[in-house]
């Protein structure tokens, strides 16, 4: 299967109400047992990745070594694999085009691209950051990959839980419109909880909805039922893995 083929794979797997469950990997063995265990795509997390490398998140782990990462997880498993791209790594669209040329030359399909100012305040205005995802959309199309952007906003994740209102989901929606107009396969909204106002957000979407899993959102097989069509564990597999592992070590080491 081509690289094109795993993209048009990808990106039918996203049905609203059946979501594609993604158990976030960081490495290729990681990405390998979660394939072991029936997944049908693989998706990194920047955290994670970057945690296993003794990085902070926020693009503290050099661009380098997420492409090369990234590689090494496609040729590791025959699953379509989405890229944790954070912002791009470049404010600027030309070079972030540049950046995004290099990442599908590994042979990822996609990519989570989100809307915060990494390394600064606040979120990138609603039309910058559309001409973002414009250059995004025309590097792929370049590279004959109809690549799954997933646009993630950060207006949730970035409020408190008493924040997130009717208000909240109209700016969303209006950024999901205009994302979807650059060119966005998917939109992001890391961070909602409620039930009603993802329910909103899925039927005001032009862009199928990516929630992501954490203590309080609700469970997958509800969040189908309320619209979304991808469901992200992000950070959680990891830090599960690793608490695993520190109670295996804690149990050899008190011999």
């Amino acid at each position: 299967m081509t690289q094109a083929d795993k993209a048009r794979a990808f990106a039918a797997l996203h049905v609203p109400g059946a979501p594609l469950i993604l158990f976030n990997a960081w490495d290729a063995g990681s990405a390998k047992a979660v394939a072991d265990a029936g997944a049908r795509a693989i998706a990194t997390g920047s955290w994670s990745v970057a945690a296993a490398q003794g990085f902070t998140d926020a693009e503290a782990l050099p661009l380098d070594f997420a492409i090369a990462n990234a590689d090494r997880i496609v040729r590791a498993v025959e699953l379509p694999v989405t890229l944790d791209f954070e912002g791009g790594y470049a404010a600027d669209p030309v070079q972030l085009a540049a950046h995004f040329a290099r990442v599908l030359a590994t042979g990822v399909v996609g990519c989570n691209f989100e809307d915060q100012i990494v390394g600064g305040e606040g979120l990138h205005g609603m039309k910058e950051q559309a001409g973002r995802i414009g250059a995004l959309r025309r590097e792929a199309e370049k590279a004959n990959v109809p690549a799954f952007i997933n646009a993630r906003t950060d207006i949730f994740l970035k409020a408190r839980a008493d924040a997130h209102d009717r208000a909240a989901v109209g700016q969303a929606l209006e950024r999901a419109r205009a994302y979807a107009d650059a060119g966005a396969s998917g939109f992001f909204v890391p961070g909602m909880m409620d039930e009603g106002l993802i329910a909103r957000v899925c039927e005001g979407s032009p862009l199928p909805v990516n929630i992501m899993m954490f203590p309080g959102v609700p469970a997958p097989r509800r969040l189908g039922e309320l619209g979304v069509a991808r469901v992200s564990y992000g950070p959680g597999p990891y830090r599960q893995a690793m608490a695993a592992l520190t109670e295996a070590a804690r149990a050899a080491l008190a011999y």
